[in-house]
């Protein structure tokens, strides 16, 4: 998963860094909260790190900004000094998920981010994953559209696992192209674009289907789930319009 650490203290970032790391985590560092705030302006993460104490502001304020501007995701894990009861609430109901004391302690911080994680994305534990006509087996690595296998290369299967594990999110490029391809910098940006062109195609991601797939300009791009209840009951109350018009 991707996560944002907040914190001015550069050691204790290296060793949050190194640690979420080892767990297969991909980690981003910052060091005042204006950095973060701007990065999360075209970068999306799953995770963020936030330190109470910071040089430009409060870690408070950047939790109630990620909430105004984002909703309830991605989850918000504070970390500080403070550790009074009062401060525990006040972090909370500005909107952080879960709260821990330093010195941190590795392992309870590898814990507390897994089950944050659990909750927020359960999608991404299972291994036979339903959406809709779509259906992923991870295990197998394959995909069926109304039980039709689909043929898929490499890239674009964990693609499509990682678009519809994550739909209704707005996902940034460098998210996409970490998630997919390891590492961002070694990807060139046209590559991500013609593998969503590809998807668009061999997955019919059309309303009939149920999914479809918005480029978002200078973000990236996000996989919507249709209500094709709601366009099926179309048809049929326009032909009742259309038919109590001509008995009037």
């Amino acid at each position: 998963m991707r996560i944002a650490v907040l914190d001015d203290d550069l050691l204790l970032l290296e060793q949050i860094k190194g640690t979420l790391e080892c767990h297969q985590h991909v980690c981003h560092t910052f060091a005042d909260g204006t950095s973060l705030l701007q990065a999360l302006r075209q970068e999306t993460f799953d995770l963020l790190l936030v330190d109470w104490h910071l040089p430009d502001m409060e870690g408070t304020d950047v939790v109630q900004t990620v909430r105004n501007t984002h909703g309830m995701l991605p989850p918000i894990l504070f970390i500080t000094r403070r550790n009074d009861e009062r401060d525990v609430v006040e972090a909370l109901s500005r909107g952080a998920d879960d709260f821990m004391s330093k010195p941190l302690r590795m392992g309870e911080l590898v814990a507390r981010t897994t089950a944050l994680l659990r909750r927020a994305f359960p999608q991404s534990m299972g291994a036979r994953l339903d959406f809709g006509a779509y259906r992923f087996d991870a295990e197998q690595r394959t995909l069926q559209l109304h039980g039709e296998a689909i043929g898929l290369k490499h890239r674009e299967y964990e693609l499509a696992l990682f678009l519809f594990r994550n739909a209704g999110r707005l996902l940034s490029r460098t998210h996409l192209r970490e998630a997919v391809w390891g590492d961002a910098t070694d990807t060139p940006s046209r590559s991500l674009d013609t593998h969503m062109s590809r998807l668009r195609s061999k997955l019919e991601l059309t309303e009939a289907n149920g999914y479809t797939i918005t480029a978002v300009y200078g973000v990236g791009y996000r996989l919507d789930a249709v209500n094709t209840t709601a366009l099926n009951r179309a048809p049929v109350q326009q032909r009742a319009a259309a038919t109590e018009t001509l008995s009037g």
